[in-house]
């Protein structure tokens, strides 16, 4: 099970990093789409912290499981903050994508507290 969270823990990292990076220099796609959900500009270099902030803490959750439990519960409260805003404006199709990373956000946490 512990090999399974480093897995899942290290593979989530790499997308919140790659999700953040796309908000930080405002990339097309990412922008065009949130700012038709309504997301103010302003926020994107908040959302792209906690994004970082919830992979560090996936990561530090390796060696200090409480730590790694917390972020990810943050992170999956992070994603369906998303699926919410999709919902809220009526974009289904956008939707499937913050439901699969939440989902997928909630297996560290349930693995890292199996291993507890």
């Amino acid at each position: 099970m512990f090999i399974a969270y480093i897995v899942l823990a290290i593979l989530l990292s790499v997308i919140l990093v790659i999700s953040g990076r796309a908000k930080l220099i405002k990339d097309e796609e990412i922008t065009s789409t949130m700012v038709r959900l309504g997301v103010p500009l302003n926020w994107f270099p908040i959302l792209a912290g906690l994004e970082f902030a919830g992979a560090v803490g996936l990561l530090a959750g390796i060696a200090y499981r409480p730590l790694g439990i917390a972020a990810g519960i943050g992170v999956v409260l992070y994603f369906l903050g998303a699926v919410i805003s999709h919902l809220r404006a009526a974009d289904i199709q956008g939707s499937p994508v913050p439901t699969v990373l939440a989902l997928a956000s909630a297996a560290p946490v349930a693995l890292g507290a199996i291993t507890l």
